[in-house]
């Protein structure tokens, strides 16, 4: 077997701190957050985190968007930025970005070893090797120490108060995106107890911001905000005529709302750090130049992201292409839906389209000419391809995924289920299990709601009947089970190149795939489709 190369065996080391234990498992709870603090002082990063300026975003849907919004406008006002988000897509690096370009490998080898290796060194029984978020956030704080940045801008990983990102005690301010129901099983079962758990990144007297909230979570981030002397303000969705005539990089009628939050947050940045040469003050006034530029410029891999497949576009240009949103809740997978009824309504009009060209690196917006758009006059065909966490509700998720598009007149020809590639146990694209140890009981489970959707809830055991589900001897031609409406494959490989068999088979049709449901899902297809 081939040597592993220095930077694989980092994601090795790496690999090795992530714990077996599942996510859900009730002694996440806080799990000895005190030892964060050992941890610093191994790394010697105490007071470098102390000076550090600090934007903290907690929440459950749009803080990732909020986070690469306010980055975005930083850098055009010209600062040296720092941006830690999480999970990331295809490799480890994208979550740590200097100036809006994710860390180069060099440097990101040079401090991984620097803190894995003092780590390694000082660990005991008391104070054991860090796991895995918590050595990200830890290697993340390094970096923006050592490449003296002049904004840190922090996404809590999940939750807030016992998030390794709370080790910060003083951030500028702090950000409160849109509150929902997501990762219950270790944040509470209601909106207050999530929103109590969000309101753990609050710091005594540090302003926060948030968005329009529902009341039984707003109550709760105004009784925290109280206690701690926090003055807390709702920022208000950007009002789009501020944009003169441009658009929001990040596409859908919500990122008006995370747009909102960011320019309250940049704005307060600038305030309180004493840079008053950029400022804007909420409703009066036009927006300045470069918050437009941030906000019409800021771009996010996986979220609204349109590739062509590299294979079938080089022959058959527009004939395959992937339509990618990591939605994972029902209000974002309804937001999934419009978005894609919206875009491939647009794509079937004769015009250049605006998306990534599957080399870009998710830093730069590109124009994709779709050779005139000859596959406009082809039929096209909508495919789903599908999975989500075993913790998620798919009786939620799919019927509001089905709903919204067939409200916009779209409907699915098949749904594809596949397990993930990239398994929680491993990171790196050299780490794919054997195809014979993957259990698919999850992926029948999801085809089974989707057979009992489309059979109008009839009941009953969904027919076999399709001529994918024939028994071939050549393994890689078939799927698990395929009936009238899904298929599920034992592995994502073998779910694109039965798509892109089929479009090669089939001259007439353009075929538009929409991959949801995990945005583990979509860094494995935008892996593979990039390749």
């Amino acid at each position: 077997m081939a040597e592993a190369s220095p930077y694989e065996e980092a994601l090795d080391a790496l690999s090795s701190l992530i714990t077996k234990r599942s996510r859900a498992d009730k002694s996440n709870k806080g799990d000895r957050f005190d030892l964060l603090f050992d941890y610093i002082k191994i790394l010697d990063l105490e007071e470098a985190i102390s000076q550090m300026k600090v934007i903290h975003v907690a929440g459950t849907k749009g803080k990732g968007s909020t986070c690469t919004f306010t980055e975005s406008i930083l850098r055009n006002c010209g600062f040296q930025t720092g941006l830690f988000t999480s999970p990331h897509l295809i490799d480890v690096r994208e979550r740590f970005r200097l100036n809006g370009v994710e860390i180069c490998e060099e440097k990101y080898l040079s401090y991984f070893w620097w803190c894995y290796d003092r780590l390694k060194e000082n660990s005991s029984e008391d104070v054991p090797m860090p796991t895995y978020f918590r050595f990200l956030a830890l290697l993340a704080f390094k970096i923006f120490a050592a490449e003296q940045v002049d904004v840190v801008i922090l996404e809590v990983g999940l939750g807030g108060k016992f998030d390794a990102t709370n080790v910060v005690q003083s951030p500028v301010v702090c950000g409160i995106s849109s509150l929902g129901y997501d990762h219950m099983e270790i944040l509470g079962y209601t909106l207050g107890a999530i929103a109590g758990e969000k309101a753990g990144i609050f710091k005594h007297g540090v302003p926060a911001f948030t968005v329009t909230q529902p009341d039984e979570a707003m109550c709760v981030l105004e009784e925290k905000a109280s206690k701690l002397d926090v003055p807390l303000q709702v920022a208000p969705p950007l009002d789009a005529s501020l944009l003169n005539g441009q658009k929001l990089g990040l596409v859908g009628e919500h990122q008006y709302l995370n747009a909102g939050l960011a320019i309250a947050l940049s704005s307060t940045w600038l305030q309180r750090t004493g840079h008053l040469e950029v400022s804007y003050h909420q409703q009066t006034g036009p927006l300045p130049e470069q918050f437009i530029k941030g906000l019409t410029t800021a771009n996010l891999q996986g979220r609204a992201q349109i590739v062509p497949d590299r294979i079938i576009n080089t022959e058959r240009p527009g004939d395959l292409v992937f339509y990618l949103d990591g939605a994972h809740s029902p209000e974002s997978m309804e937001i999934c839906a419009r978005w894609f009824s919206l875009a491939i309504k647009e794509d079937s009009q004769p015009q250049t389209l605006g998306f990534q060209s599957p080399d870009s690196s998710g830093s730069s917006h590109e124009l994709v000419q779709m050779h005139g758009n000859i596959g406009s006059r082809k039929n096209p065909a909508q495919i789903l391809l599908f999975n989500c966490m075993s913790v998620r509700d798919p009786q939620l998720l799919l019927p509001c995924l089905m709903k919204t598009c067939a409200s916009q007149g779209v409907y699915f020809k098949k749904a594809i289920f596949v397990p993930n590639v990239s398994l929680y146990h491993k990171v790196g694209s050299h780490a794919s299990p054997a195809e014979s140890q993957v259990d698919l009981s999850w992926q029948f489970a999801l085809q089974k709601v989707w057979e009992n959707l489309m059979q109008g809830d009839k009941g009953g055991e969904a027919k076999n009947i399709d001529a994918g589900s024939e028994d071939k001897k050549d393994d890689t031609e078939t799927s698990a089970k395929s009936c009238e409406n899904s298929a599920v494959f034992s592995s994502l490989p073998l779910a694109i190149k039965w798509l892109r068999d089929s479009v090669q088979q089939n001259q007439s049709v353009r075929t538009q795939v929409l991959v949801t449901g995990s945005l583990h899902l979509v860094g494995d297809v935008l892996r593979l489709v990039k390749k």
